[in-house]
């Protein structure tokens, strides 16, 4: 952050832009249509028809001149690229991992994990999971059990790590649940669902002391471990005057397996599956080619990897990784101010808003998270993503697990959006927070059973769309375009 001479803090961008891509706030009339046309689900908007896309950090980051650069020296060879050895050698040199699988995006690496390891009635002990994480397991005959402390899910709180295990959790849920039937335990970094919260290194090193212990071995989810070692430096004392570099290495030393989705870390789309461990590489490389495709591809384009070869340099520059966390803290900050109920301490991936306490007088069994992505989309043009119960699945009976959290996700991909697009934002989510008693809440019409976030589709219980809309005409927030201006 850095600081004016009137006393307000802005993160400061340290690039300059050189491609720009032209957005546009369409009309309300045309929002209105388009929420409906997607059943009120902002995944199935159309990329036409949105202004800011604060869906996702994944795969929508902004790559940088070397990058680009990089992608020109592909090798474009289905077997033995040389490219493949580049994306390889520089995992070891980061990680110290010498075997590495090349895999798509991040699930793809869940599904080998989860195949490789995992057998029916099996428990995997985690810190917090990730959807697509959740549906590999439960689909391989799995369950999981979630180890964080109940401060996690209290949105504003002083906690700088709540991603950290609690240990005696996990000593006692090993235990109870026994070792056979653990295939491993999986930790993440940056835990996605409880808002971008980090765990520490403190942490880590007891998990890793916990599974030596018990003779199992550690996963680590390495999507968001930029940002996760940026809070460790900054919010860890004893790692204050330590490099990113030198912080991922030690991090990387206390895991068997690390995986990652390139379009996070890396920003370029691909991942990969890392250990040092021939036994279990072993166990993990015939299914490989079977779902993904060639030892030395799979599944990524060689331009994209020589992409990601850079880029996972680039995400270990703390002047480029520390970009979005200043982006995301402004945000909060700003909210904050405004009363606007918001995840404190800011994490990674983006601004997350509490929705139980935006909207209380909407129960969580009408998907109060999923109303306020879509009415935030028709107040704005900014499509955010629901990260609750309709991300969540329904139990045995046919009624809903309830999330244990009811966020509104606002991504910040790394070097996209300007001080003024944030800005726009915040005041456009201000006024919906002033009129959050016209919004109501949703109901399922088209529900598939897995993953039924991506593609399900919902309706306005009573109608509430249209009052909104109609507010939004009367208001002093009606729609500027650039040809009245």
């Amino acid at each position: 952050m850095f600081r004016l001479l009137t006393g307000e803090e802005i993160p400061l961008e340290f690039h300059r832009a050189r491609i720009v891509q032209m957005i546009h706030l369409v009309p309300l009339e045309r929002r209105l249509a388009a929420i409906k046309a997607a059943g009120f689900n902002t995944f199935l908007l159309k990329s036409r028809d949105v202004f800011l896309d604060m869906l996702t950090d994944s795969g929508t980051n902004a790559m940088s001149d070397r990058q680009l650069a990089a992608m020109n020296i592909a090798d474009d060879a289905y077997a033995g690229s040389e490219s493949f050895y580049r994306f390889q050698g520089k995992i070891a040199e980061i990680f110290g991992k010498q075997f590495v699988l090349p895999v798509h995006q991040g699930r793809a690496a869940e599904n080998i994990i989860c195949r490789a390891f995992l057998k029916n009635g099996d428990v995997v002990p985690m810190n917090y999971h990730f959807t697509t994480t959740r549906a590999h397991i439960e689909a391989n005959g799995g369950k999981i059990v979630e180890l964080v402390a109940d401060e996690a899910f209290q949105t504003e709180s002083d906690c700088p790590f709540k991603g950290n295990f609690v240990i005696e959790k996990l000593v006692k849920a090993i235990e109870n649940i026994g070792v056979a039937k653990i295939p491993f335990v999986r930790i993440e970094a940056s835990t996605n669902l409880l808002g971008g919260q980090p765990f520490s290194l403190k942490n880590l090193r007891q998990v890793r002391s916990v599974v030596d212990h018990f003779g199992l071995f550690l996963i680590l989810d390495a999507s968001l471990l930029a940002e996760n070692l940026f809070f460790i430096r900054s919010r860890e004392p004893s790692c204050a005057q330590r490099s990113l570099p030198d912080l991922a290495k030690e991090v990387a030393s206390l895991v068997d397996v690390l995986y990652f989705s390139a379009r996070k870390l890396g920003c370029a789309r691909g991942g990969a599956i890392a250990t040092a461990d021939r036994e279990i590489f072993e166990k993990m490389k015939p299914l490989v080619p079977l779902y993904e495709g060639f030892l030395t591809y799979g599944g990524m384009s060689l331009r994209e990897m020589e992409a990601v070869t850079v880029g996972l340099d680039e995400a270990l520059d703390l002047t480029i990784t520390g970009q979005m966390p200043a982006c995301i803290e402004f945000m909060v900050g700003e909210l904050k101010k405004r009363g606007i109920p918001v995840v404190a301490p800011p994490g990674a991936l983006g601004c997350h808003i509490d929705a139980i306490k935006f909207l209380p007088h909407i129960s969580q069994k009408i998907y109060p998270a999923g109303a306020l992505a879509a009415a935030l989309f028709l107040v704005s043009g900014i499509r955010g993503m629901e990260r609750g119960t309709m991300s969540s699945t329904r139990g045995t009976d046919g009624s809903d697990l309830l999330s244990d959290m009811e966020l509104v996700r606002l991504a910040m991909p790394r070097r996209v959006f300007t001080l003024s697009q944030i800005k726009f934002a915040i005041d456009r989510i201000t006024w919906l927070y002033a009129n959050r008693q016209l919004i109501g809440g949703l109901q399922f019409v088209e529900e598939p059973k897995v993953l039924r976030f991506f593609t399900g589709k919902l309706a306005p219980i009573g109608g509430w769309d249209a009052a909104l809309a109609e507010a939004i005409r009367s208001s002093a927030i009606a729609d500027t375009t650039m040809a009245e201006i």
